[in-house]
């Protein structure tokens, strides 16, 4: 089935891609024998097909681009490796961002800046840190009373939404918080409105405080509200385990996730953490058709414990 799955996909069928991509989402492992059929015929978008690519087959990508033959599939090439996140991958990757293979001028970003969409970094000393969990747990949406006296939105002068709070006290959400090293309360919070339209950062300290960050900046094209907008009367709670860390949906009621891995519905977009300048961890992504009957979007929440923030950004289609 397989098989004829990806002879349908080279055939740009837009169902088979679909089904081949359901199967990344839910098993990714069952991909892996039938990788290289899908590599010859190339097929090599949406690239997370290729998740679960062995040695070998990370061995070709890397020799192809070594040897310089198709440098206009090189933004396509350099993102299959990302989300196979092999260590073969991340070491070519590492030797192409001092050695740039043929094509690199023509790329937007650097080649190690692909491994954001493979859900992990290189650090400024070098070393390999993931952005994104390996377990994830349904987030279900539970109504909770609006707080009349908390705070509001310094920009718009909203009541500002809580999108999460956590406690690793609980082992659940200590598993899936476990690549961020958090320990303790996290209260993340937001605009729900302003965070539609720029990357908003809190600080956050594990008894459970949050502020708004002073360095937040207003962007131009922020619209001036008519009025103070309310949030979501909803908190998500922790639901059952996903199968599989990739089952988020950015789309589908029932989609918030917390940890695994996200649902981008544009390219990837870790938030850089304003202390460091590093990618933040990914937390968890709460969809548009899981707060309103017509919502759409996605929100993404972020944390780094380093230095202390956390934050939420917002795509749509």
């Amino acid at each position: 089935m397989i098989e004829e799955l990806i002879r349908r996909a080279a055939a740009e069928d837009d169902s088979a891609i679909e089904e081949l991509c359901t199967i990344a989402d839910t098993d990714p492992r069952r991909l892996t024998p039938y990788l290289g059929l899908l590599f010859d015929l190339e097929v090599l978008w949406p690239a997370k097909m290729y998740r679960a690519a062995d040695a070998d087959l990370v061995r070709r990508v890397i020799e192809q681009i070594d040897a310089g033959r198709t440098p206009d599939r090189l933004n396509h090439l350099l993102l299959v490796l990302a989300h196979s996140a092999h260590p073969l991958a991340e070491s070519a990757m590492r030797r192409w961002s001092t050695q740039p293979p043929a094509g690199a001028g023509e790329l937007h970003v650097g080649v190690l800046s692909y491994a954001h969409d493979g859900g992990w970094t290189v650090g400024p000393g070098g070393s390999r840190r993931n952005l994104c969990g390996d377990t994830a747990y349904r987030w279900v949406m539970r109504e909770t009373p609006r707080r009349t006296d908390g705070p509001t939105c310094p920009w718009c002068a909203s009541p500002l939404w809580t999108a999460a709070d956590l406690d690793t006290t609980e082992p659940a959400v200590a598993t899936a918080l476990a690549h961020t090293g958090w320990s303790g309360r996290l209260v993340i919070e937001t605009c729900h409105f302003c965070a539609c339209y720029t990357t908003l950062y809190s600080q956050v300290t594990p008894a459970g405080t949050a502020i708004w960050w002073a360095g937040n900046t207003r962007p131009s094209y922020l619209p001036d509200a008519a009025e103070p907008e309310d949030p979501p009367a909803l908190l998500p709670v922790l639901g059952s385990a996903r199968p599989s860390p990739y089952q988020a949906s950015a789309w589908d009621r029932g989609g918030s996730t917390l940890g695994g891995r996200p649902d981008w519905i544009q390219d990837a977009e870790h938030a850089d953490c304003p202390g460091c300048g590093q990618p933040m961890d990914y937390v968890g992504l709460i969809g548009g058709a899981d707060l309103d009957e017509y919502g759409e979007g996605a929100y993404y929440l972020h944390l780094h414990l380093p230095c202390g923030y956390a934050a939420v950004n917002y795509q749509q289609s």
